[in-house]
């Protein structure tokens, strides 16, 4: 398994997610809800290690 390389820049509630090789995507970040456009997810953090995740289908 070798070592990969990701960084995130924030503005505020954006959140920029880059790899080695360049951009990734951006997310959304307001309290505990998220929004990621690449998997187009909805997540909530929950009390303690956990999280809610609502997956958008991507087939169409």
């Amino acid at each position: 398994m070798g070592l990969v390389f990701r960084s995130r820049k924030k503005f505020g509630p954006l959140i920029l997610n880059f790899t080695e090789n360049g951009y990734s995507s951006w997310s959304l970040k307001i309290g505990r809800w998220s929004w990621n456009s690449r998997t187009r997810a909805h997540r909530v953090d929950l009390p303690g290690p956990m999280s809610w995740k609502q997956d958008k289908s991507r087939s169409r």
